[in-house]
């Protein structure tokens, strides 16, 4: 939801300011899976293409599209707070990497080791998909590989080089929180365009 500020001309800039602030909407614990309307805090990713199943109702579509799309801003800025509005308190990573931690604290890690590598990371939402409880994501991801990659002795310095790869999620969602994730990316095209793998 966006607020124009200018509709409180009775405001100074500071009163404005603190307006915003009262009226910003927290993000985490249980209020987040109450709460089916982005706060004016959020800047949420639009998909370029949604298929909605046909019966769901616009309530059900809301708190699907919401979960979903807090979850890419997450993706695409790296900003926890995100990842905690989005994401249930059980939230379980079905297709769990190796050396990952299950629940919450496995993105928010994935996110940092990658952004350390990707500092300008983008997601964009090429289609999202609604059915049942369930949300399809096909995402692009974009950035330069300028920073580094892996820690230790085998860590890898970036030279700027273009990352584009892609990444499909399955959410499933309760209670306006995702509360199971099946995912796949693109990781072969991803590190070969690092050079950590051979072309």
């Amino acid at each position: 939801m966006q607020r124009n500020l200018s509709a409180f001309p009775a405001f100074s800039t500071v009163g404005r300011l603190a307006l915003v602030a009262a009226l910003a909407v927290p993000l985490t614990g249980a209020h987040a899976a109450a709460n089916t309307t982005p706060s004016i805090t959020e800047v949420l990713p639009e998909p370029k293409a949604k298929v909605v199943e046909r019966g769901l109702s616009t309530k059900q579509q809301q708190a699907l599209a919401l979960a979903a799309r807090r979850y890419y801003a997450f993706w695409n800025t790296g900003e926890e707070r995100y990842a905690k509005a989005a994401l249930a308190p059980t939230f379980t990573d079905r297709t769990l990497p190796a050396g990952r931690a299950q629940g919450t604290e496995g993105p928010l890690a994935a996110s940092k080791f990658f952004r350390a590598a990707v500092p300008d990371l983008k997601a964009e939402v090429e289609e999202m998909i609604m059915v049942g409880d369930r949300v399809i994501g096909r995402l692009h991801f974009t950035g330069h590989f300028s920073g580094t990659f892996g820690s230790g002795a085998d860590a890898k310095s970036g030279d700027g080089r273009a990352i584009d790869f892609i990444a499909t999620d399955i959410y499933r969602i309760r209670s306006g929180q995702i509360t199971d994730n099946w995912h796949i990316e693109d990781n072969l095209t991803l590190l070969k365009q690092m050079g950590v793998l051979g072309q």
